[in-house]
């Protein structure tokens, strides 16, 4: 198993068989209850209808029927069917049917790409995607949105930061082609 935590350059790889890649020691297809429960800082689940939430602000979960919930059961919930576990190292685990489909890496981790210091820089690492996206808001670049299927992977660059701000594997939107 690669664990990309300790070897962040194999992100940078075309292709990439994510039967052999584990993020925190919980490979993909692993099943989410093995995630352990300490790292965990927050949770999204189907049982949640209401949330609040933000910088500096305590999560609150709530019920369809307004009862609020504890982040373990919120926890529990998404591990045992669909969701997403938020870490507090800005680590993130994509959860369907229970089992830990997808990795989402953000934050300092990403500073291992800190030479990258242009759009440029990243393709000649990273390759030319396979779909590659232009974001725009108002007329100005804020980004690029680059899919990388091979790998199962998209990598975003910040345009107005000029960094790699988020490093995705698995099966979110897009990774897989059309």
């Amino acid at each position: 198993m690669v664990e990309i935590l300790d070897n962040l350059d194999a992100l940078s790889q075309p292709r990439l068989d994510l039967a052999t890649v584990e993020m925190g020691g919980t490979a993909l297809g692993a099943p989410a209850a093995t995630i352990p429960r300490r790292i965990i800082i927050k949770a999204q689940s189907s049982i949640v209808a209401r949330y609040r939430g933000g910088t500096d602000i305590n999560s609150e979960y709530y019920n369809a029927d307004g009862r609020r919930l504890t982040l373990a059961e919120v926890v529990d919930h998404a591990a045992q069917s669909d969701g997403f576990l938020y870490c507090a190292d800005k680590l993130t685990y994509k959860i369907r049917a229970g089992a830990v489909v997808g990795f989402a890496i953000y934050g300092p981790h990403l500073s291992h790409f800190a030479h990258l210091t242009s759009y440029e820089d990243l393709l000649a690492v990273f390759g030319t995607p396979d779909r590659a996206h232009e974001d725009e808001a108002y007329g100005d670049l804020m980004g690029h949105d680059n899919y990388y299927w091979g790998a199962q992977k998209h990598v975003r660059w910040d345009a107005r930061d000029n960094r790699i701000s988020l490093i995705d594997l698995g099966a979110f939107e897009g990774n897989t082609g059309p």
